[in-house]
C-alpha cells in the first residue's frame, strides 16, 4: 500500500534540528506589488510554506490551517538569492 507522502509531488519540511535558526514570523504587511510563489511545500500537512518572489525581493509565507482556522504569517523580505538559501534551510530542518 502506498502512503500519502509517497503520492505527494511537492517537498515536505523535515523536523527541526536541535540547533535550527528561528525565523522572524509576522502577520502579512504591505506586500510587494507583484508577488508570485516560486516554490512551495506539499498541501497534505497542516502547515504549508511558499517561497514568494517579486521586484527583486523574496520572502517565505507560512499558512497554518487547524480546525477550520487559517493563519498566514510571512518572513522579512530578503534579496532573492538569500531567500533561496533560507528556503533550503527551512526544508532541511535547519530553520523554522
Amino acid at each position: 500500500m502506498i502512503g500519502l507522502e509517497e503520492e505527494c509531488v511537492s517537498p515536505h519540511v523535515v523536523m527541526a534540528q536541535r540547533n535550527h535558526v528561528r525565523l522572524d514570523w509576522r502577520r502579512p504587511y504591505r506586500t510587494l506589488e507583484r508577488v508570485r510563489p516560486t516554490a512551495w511545500t506539499c498541501a497534505c500537512r497542516a502547515t504549508v510554506y511558499e517561497l514568494c518572489e517579486g521586484g527583486g525581493r523574496s520572502f517565505i509565507r507560512r499558512t497554518t490551517q487547524l480546525d477550520g482556522n487559517r493563519q498566514v504569517d510571512e518572513s522579512p523580505r530578503w534579496p532573492v538569492n538569500e531567500a533561496r538559501v533560507i528556503w533550503t534551510a527551512l526544508l532541511s530542518g535547519r530553520a523554522r
